[in-house]
């Protein structure tokens, strides 16, 4: 939330400069996102009338303005596209310095003098407008300091409220919030009643009375919708972000800001018979304030009369009913609607406007008559009109009811470590609007209508803890013995893991747990997703089944920014609504969280160097990589690698699942071509794994050294391509397990002098015998039995 610091200050005396005040409201829990200035000093600028506009002679343009100033007149080179005779504007005259850092100068514009400038609202630091010149009320007194007349310099300071302090998100909250935190009052003007001046009648039905238990209504009519918004409103809805529209709209815009009442207004010519506020029907459109087509469920709440949708209640205004330059009857709206009938609603229709904003985090109740009688006197103020009689329609029992809480003195002490003073409790929340009466064991204390946030002692201990200041409340080391630490040896820390993989070049990533569910379409991961209820945007409408979409959109980003090799990881959760990786038991009543290790990675395999030449990235080397965290399982014999029904993602010749005792518990490999074509990357590798069970350990146990020394035999065997080196390595190491103590595959070759179809493999056995030193007789034995295995089980015959 934006908000004019003027206007803050116009409400609550605040004995701090801004910088203090900004410090005061972040450590009270509204943190200050920052401030921007408006407007400065502007010495030199003035308000101007001009009295002529007419066409430079030489140049097609720009136009020769003659500009009152209140003293004299003078000759003054625009080129602004509104510049007209009768306008009213800022003049920056010769000497004046604008924010910008533009000093003025009288100058010569194609032969034509100038004796000053015209100013656009973004010139002077005010707005981001620069379409044209900053046009000033008609009534605005010529020769005034511009500064003096819009009340500058200003200050639009942003605040990130928290989901529960939507009563924070009007001026009148945040004033009586500043008074509690600077000890001071606020200033808050009573709203007096508009009397009816015509008759108005106009039934209104609650059909959801509990999505909305309280709706008003009020026509004004003869309203003049050219009378421009005096100068202080149309700086601090500037201030807050708004842009200023006209009479109608910038007094419901302004209401919104002082109150924190969100309003509508519609053309009163467009309506029909009563106000009907109902659920939508499943399949209903209507087409919306800013052009688009809502299609709507009965999820949504609804305002209509008797022919037809008028608006999305608590989101936006259908655009049949909106208010036009030639409206001169409209009808004013405002209304409580229950946050949970507003939740998601305008963020499954692709909008975020301030009003849903408001009613998701909840609006007091109470506040729609005196919006409604602040919005009727400003616009009569401004625009004229006769009202008539406010029209309400209620539903007591649906409305939120106050409940009073119990604060005792000795949960303060005990939560807080310090004794507050009964009276600085008692100052405390009453200033915050809290009515408080003392008991025997503290205080009872029922809290405003608009504090929708106070439920239990614990909150209004924690609005005591903000106003009295965290920085009163010392920091001291918890009593007692912390527990001892119990690390399980059989667990590897996921830190190790995340080391090793830096020691290999990757980087930590860190993805949004939402995603797009086109993007987990395109990998062919849909199945089973668990979709949001509340989706913060359709790009994160469901939760993430895999980690591997995320790191390789960024991925695709970091090569977009010129950096060729690439080399990410991520640990974190995936979730589904099917086993993942077959561990874990199909739960359909809730989803599976599953934490998984995933890695992506492109470009050159190292890094460039001297040391040697360039080599892209293959699977071999993102295999390896995966290969040394099997390693620290201490159990390598566990792991394997399966080429069979792989994934759709992956590369049909150059993946693999990966395994752990015959379980399927993750996958390596090449994106499928076909994949990465559709995302726009280049060729990219990527592994998957349960982190579960990659930590999963043997406890190291301590083995006496050999006495005896082994002996080495290397051997070539040709077999069929399709036979894989894991399978040949576990059917020796199972034969031989007392002899073999290593395998090594230290060559494979294609090529001349082999049968099509067949490999030759290169191993070198490592023989060695815990109770004596093999003989060579021996040795050959275990090799001759090796041949005979592998030409029994593969097929293979030995090379010579």
């Amino acid at each position: 939330m934006k908000f004019s610091e003027n206007w803050l200050r116009s409400l609550v005396d605040i004995p701090a400069g801004r910088a203090e005040l900004m410090r005061r409201l972040t450590m009270s829990g509204l943190e200050v996102a920052g401030a921007e200035i408006m407007g400065g000093a502007l010495e030199g600028v003035i308000v101007a009338r001009i009295l002529a506009c007419e066409a430079h002679p030489d140049a097609d343009k720009l136009h020769v303005c003659r500009v009152d100033t209140g003293e004299h007149e003078m000759q003054i080179v625009c080129g602004a596209p509104n510049a007209r005779a009768g306008l009213v504007a800022p003049l920056a005259t010769i000497g004046a310095k604008l924010p910008n850092g533009v000093t003025i100068k009288a100058a010569k514009l194609r032969g034509v003098e100038s004796s000053g400038m015209l100013c656009s609202a973004k010139e002077l630091g005010v707005d981001a407008d620069a379409s044209g010149l900053m046009e000033l009320p008609h009534d605005a007194p010529v020769g005034k300091p511009l500064a003096e007349y819009l009340g500058l310099p200003d200050a639009s300071i942003e605040v990130e409220l928290t989901p529960n302090r939507g009563d924070c998100l009007g001026m009148i909250g945040l004033a009586d919030e500043v008074a509690a935190e600077f000890g001071s009052h606020a200033r808050i003007a009573a709203v007096v009643p508009v009397a009816a001046a015509i008759a108005a009648p106009r039934a209104i039905r609650l059909e959801a009375g509990a999505d909305c238990p309280r709706y008003l209504g009020r026509a004004v009519r003869g309203i003049d919708m050219t009378a421009p918004a005096p100068a202080w409103m149309v700086q601090r809805l500037r201030a807050a972000g708004v842009k200023p529209i006209n009479a109608v709209v910038d007094v419901t815009n302004y209401v919104m800001l002082e109150t924190g009442q969100p309003m509508h207004a519609f053309d009163e010519a467009t309506l029909s018979g009563d106000i009907l506020v109902r659920r939508a029907a499943d399949g209903e459109t209507l087409k919306l304030l800013d052009g688009s087509d809502a299609k709507l469920d009965p999820g949504f709440l609804l305002i209509a009369d008797g022919k037809r949708t008028l608006a999305v209640a608590g989101v936006m205004g259908g655009f049949d009913s909106r208010v036009t330059g030639g409206a001169r009857d409209v009808f004013l709206e405002a209304a409580h609607f229950a946050p949970p009938a507003i939740m998601g609603r305008a963020r499954k229709l692709g909008l975020a406007t301030d009003a849903a904003h408001r009613f998701e985090r909840g609006v007091d109740p109470e506040l729609p008559r005196m919006a409604m009688e602040r919005a009727t006197a400003l616009l009569l103020e401004i625009a004229g009109g006769k009202p008539g009689e406010v029209i309400e329609a209620v539903s007591a029992r649906h409305l939120p009811q106050r409940v009073t809480v119990l604060l005792r003195r000795a949960r303060i002490t005990r939560l807080l470590g310090i004794t507050v003073e009964d009276t600085e409790v008692e100052r405390i929340l009453s200033a915050l609007g809290m009515m408080v009466e003392k008991c025997a064991e503290g205080w009872r204390v029922t809290p405003p209508s608009r504090r929708f946030d106070i439920e239990r002692e614990e909150d209004l201990i924690e609005e005591v803890a903000r106003i009295h200041g965290y920085d009163g409340i010392p920091s001291r080391l918890p009593a007692g013995e912390p527990p001892v630490p119990h690390d399980d040896e059989t667990l590897l820390p996921a830190s190790v893991l995340s080391a090793s993989l830096a020691a290999r070049d990757y980087h930590e990533a860190i993805c949004y747990a939402f995603v797009d569910a086109r993007l987990l379409q395109t990998w062919q991961l849909d199945a089973g997703t668990v979709a949001l209820v509340n989706p913060l945007s359709a790009e994160m409408a469901v939760m993430r089944t895999s980690l591997l979409p995320g790191l390789a959109e960024t991925l695709k980003r970091n090569r977009n920014r010129q950096q060729a090799r690439v080399r990410l990881f991520e640990s974190g959760v995936v979730f589904s609504r099917r086993p993942v990786t077959g561990l874990e038991q199909e739960n359909d009543a809730a989803p599976v969280e599953t934490t998984m290790l995933a890695a992506v990675a492109c470009g050159n395999a190292r890094a460039e160097q001297w040391g040697e030449a360039k080599r892209a990235l293959d699977f071999f080397d993102i295999k390896g990589d995966l290969e040394t965290l099997l390693a620290l399982s201490g159990t390598s014999g566990a792991w394997s690698f399966d080429a069979r029904e792989l994934p759709a993602w992956l590369h049909p010749g150059r993946g693999a699942r990966v395994l752990r005792d015959g379980a399927v518990v993750g996958a390596v490999g090449a994106l499928h071509p076909s994949l990465q074509a559709s995302l726009d990357l280049p060729e990219t590798f990527v592994f998957e794994v349960a982190q579960s069970v990659l930590q999963r350990r043997t406890i190291p146990a301590a083995q006496p050294l050999p006495r005896f020394p082994s002996v080495r035999r290397d051997i070539a065997v040709e077999v069929d391509e399709r036979v894989e080196w894991s399978s040949i390595a576990a059917a020796v190491r199972s034969s031989l397990r007392t002899i073999v103590n290593d395998l090594v595959l230290f060559d494979c070759f294609h090529g001349p002098g082999l049968s099509k179809g067949r490999k030759s493999l290169a191993m070198g056995l490592i023989l060695q015998d815990g109770s004596r030193t093999l003989t060579d007789q021996e040795a050959d034995h275990c090799v001759a039995d090796v041949v005979a295995l592998l030409e029994r089980e593969f097929g293979a015959k030995l090379r010579k």
